[in-house]
């Protein structure tokens, strides 16, 4: 492992000097400097018990590291959710092992919560000598009590939640230096939700069941393309993001990590979003993680069933999340206000859910789902939405807070609604307009060609009517609405790759200037979704080596953990917006897999072209 400097600033480390643990329950953020700075609990949408992330001063954090560190390094044990720190002090190396906990046997395939509501860490002195300090500071304040052998921690703000620090060195208080020596250890164990044990298991069984469980689901990976090992740990994220009780699949772990530093476009992203289920249900698929997809469409499918009219958004459990507020007391990521909780996108009007939804519900009937006449009949009205609401206005993918307009991209997918609706029903037999649902379909597609073709741009733009660019018309061959060879499928691809150019391989997502979203900062960073989409549209171009070219040069963005987050400055190319961001490992995985199968085509037509090479000159001879 490389060993670096720490770059700090105003005590803010870099997002991509932060390493991801998870148990399918949560997930915390460790820095570089061994601090958990990040820890929501007893799940992934509670109240912060660590948020340092969000402010340096007031947030909270879990610290066990040296007093001074000269450098440091991370790496995940291979194939597992576990995460090794290494910190140089001025005397020694200390080695710092994170996991949050998974109980022995674990199935994660399995709609079963696996955790144990513990964050364990373990560390060890490879070096030398190093004095190492335990500090344990929750978010608005603790106060500990010694019980049952370690620290009961009472936090005012949360009287609903008991954490209980245990230790294998005596714990006075809520902070403590100790003096280890090579080969001397120590570990701590911080528990939540119905925490207390009477039964001690020993670290070192802790982390190999839980390397054990992370190996054993790892197993099932299929993948051998390019970038395969960045593959493989794009799946582990997205496992450490999967609520495996519920079968959701969170857009990020975090909250109001601003798109660009000081700037106000920061979200709130700790819950599921319906389109997400879609392109992360294809991934999966591709790779051989067949129950993570049937999880989530389950999940999809059961919200939609109960609540009966789509959201956007929903919690874990598939309910409406809470409102969004403001919270005043945090200063955010490096000084950019505001801090939010909650998503307002809760209740916009975004026409793109009806095609996600019936899209989910094709996907699970085309792998052996079954399509209840109940469940029928909650999607029969999204199709009469997606015909009626096409041509209207609303938010969009990109979730403006402006006045609407008929976006393309949320016509396409009332387009996918209807076109997946007619091939359900006569695959199956369910009741419907087979030849009316296909004419609908075929002419919201002609609309799209013909409406948002803007001739002076050489494009398909962002609305119906025109408009200017906007990238999310490159996922429209990967929704399979317009191919990618159509020739104004093919302009497009060149007008937005030149025109949201934000170099080096990086996509803006629109240029906010040109598009008013309703945030008053105008800037943010490169949206890497966008430029894996523009990795897939060459892809099915044919143009395969340029794609490959690119694939290579966004996966090398990658943290040397191999994390992406939501954006990209392109100035400086330090990792902007939520992290890690699920959607930007979707779409890693979704382009590796293309890339993949266009490389095996192309050298099945080689070795074709040779073989028939060899047979002329046979018959020459």
């Amino acid at each position: 492992m490389a060993l670096a400097p720490l770059r700090a600033e105003r005590g803010y480390l870099p997002l991509e000097d932060h390493g991801l643990i998870g148990d399918g329950t949560t997930a915390a953020l460790v820095g570089r400097d061994g601090a958990v700075v990040w820890l929501c609990a007893p799940r992934f949408d509670a109240p912060p018990v660590f948020c340092r992330l969000l402010d340096a001063a007031r947030g909270g954090a879990f610290t066990v590291a040296p007093d001074v560190i000269v450098a440091s390094g991370q790496r995940y044990i291979d194939d597992t959710g576990i995460l090794v720190t290494e910190m140089q002090s001025p005397t020694g190396l200390l080695r710092v092992t994170d996991a949050l906990t998974l109980r022995s046997g674990a199935d994660l395939t399995e709609d079963a919560p696996a955790g144990r509501a513990e964050l364990l860490r373990l560390a060890e002195v490879v070096e030398g000598s190093v004095d190492v300090r335990i500090e344990i500071a929750p978010y608005r304040g603790a106060a500990a009590t010694e019980a049952r052998g370690g620290l009961r921690l009472h936090c005012p703000a949360r009287p609903e939640l008991e954490l209980w620090l245990t230790s294998s060195v005596d714990l006075a208080g809520m902070q403590r230096t100790v003096t280890l020596r090579a080969g001397e250890r120590l570990h701590v164990a911080l528990r939540f939700r119905c925490a207390h044990r009477h039964r001690r298991v020993p670290p070192e069984a802790l982390l190999a069941a839980t390397a054990e469980a992370w190996r054993r689901w790892a197993s099932r990976i299929r993948y051998e393309g390019p970038e395969r090992a960045l593959v493989r740990r794009s799946a582990i994220t997205l496992k450490m993001l999967d609520s495996f009780e519920s079968g959701a699949v969170l857009a990020a772990p975090t909250s109001s990590l601003p798109e660009v530093i000081g700037g106000t476009r920061n979200w709130d992203y700790r819950y599921a979003w319906i389109r997400d289920a879609a392109f992360a249900v294809h991934a999966f698929r591709r790779i051989g993680l067949a129950a993570e997809a049937w999880g989530f469409l389950g999940w999809a499918l059961d919200a939609i069933e109960r609540d009966g009219r789509p959201k956007v958004l929903y919690d874990l459990d598939g309910d409406v999340p809470p409102p969004e507020r403001i919270c005043a007391e945090l200063e955010g990521y490096r000084g950019s206000r505001p801090v939010r909780w909650g998503n307002a996108a809760v209740d916009q009007v975004q026409h793109d859910v009806f095609g996600e939804i019936v899209d989910c519900a094709y996907q699970w009937a085309s792998h052996g789902g079954e399509i209840r006449p109940s469940l029928w009949a909650r999607l029969t009205p999204l199709l009469d939405g997606a015909a009626r609401e096409w041509r209207r206005p609303d938010h969009g993918v990109w979730e403006v807070r402006s006045v609407g307009r008929p976006f393309t991209y949320s016509a396409a997918l009332c387009q996918v609604a209807l076109d997946r609706a007619w091939r359900l029903a006569e695959r199956h037999g369910l009741p419907g307009d087979v030849a009316g649902l296909r004419q609908e379909a075929e002419e919201i597609r002609r609309a799209i060609l013909e409406e948002a073709w803007d001739p002076r741009a050489g494009a398909l733009t962002a609305a119906l009517g025109g408009g200017p660019l906007d990238a999310s018309v490159l996922a429209l061959p990967l929704r399979r609405v317009v191919p990618a060879d159509h020739p104004r499928m093919i302009a497009t691809t060149e007008a937005i790759a030149r025109g949201l150019r934000a170099g080096d391989g990086l996509l803006y997502r629109y240029l906010p200037g040109d598009y008013d979203d309703g945030v008053a900062t105008s800037d943010e960073g490169a949206f890497l979704l966008c430029s894996f989409w523009l990795v897939d549209n060459l892809t099915g171009q044919g143009r395969i080596d340029e794609a490959l070219a690119l694939y290579g040069q966004l996966c090398a963005r990658a943290s040397p953990l191999g994390l992406l987050p939501e954006q990209i400055d392109p100035a400086t190319g330090a990792f902007v917006g939520n992290f890690p961001q699920a959607f930007s490992h979707v779409g890693l995985i979704a382009s590796g897999v293309a890339l993949s199968r266009a490389l095996g085509r192309r050298a099945e037509r080689g070795g074709g072209e040779q073989r028939a090479a060899g047979e002329g000159a046979a018959g020459a001879r």
